[in-house]
């Protein structure tokens, strides 16, 4: 009988560890899973509009407009292909390239009486 009474306490206090111990641990990798699939969730669509921001940037850079039509070219050809026109020109003279003091307009003030 003794031995009985001892191999249900040690049942008893084995059952009461695995049903405390392991949920906590359970919750606490269930939880943490979940939040890293969430982290994914967020994070995969701000990365694949970042790649998009880049991929736009570097298309507009080397866009090209004809100053005597009008017709965008990518960059790739050096003569319009709507008008002939030279484009290297326009490539040269990008915005990118300019000194500031040849963009910006001087105005005198006048005195009016």
């Amino acid at each position: 009988m003794n031995y009985f009474l001892k191999a249900n306490k040690n049942l008893l206090t084995y059952s009461l560890i695995i049903l405390i111990v392991i949920p906590i641990f359970g919750m606490n990798f269930f939880i943490s899973f979940l939040g890293n699939i969430l982290l994914l969730l967020f994070l995969i669509p701000l990365l694949l509009i970042i790649l998009v921001f880049i991929v736009f940037n570097s298309y507009k850079s080397k866009i090209n407009t004809c100053n005597s039509c009008g017709a965008i070219s990518l960059g790739l050809s050096q003569t319009c292909m709507n008008c002939g026109a030279n484009l290297e020109n326009i490539s040269n003279n990008n915005q990118f390239n300019k000194k500031p003091s040849e963009s910006t307009i001087e105005v005198e003030a006048e005195e009016v009486k």
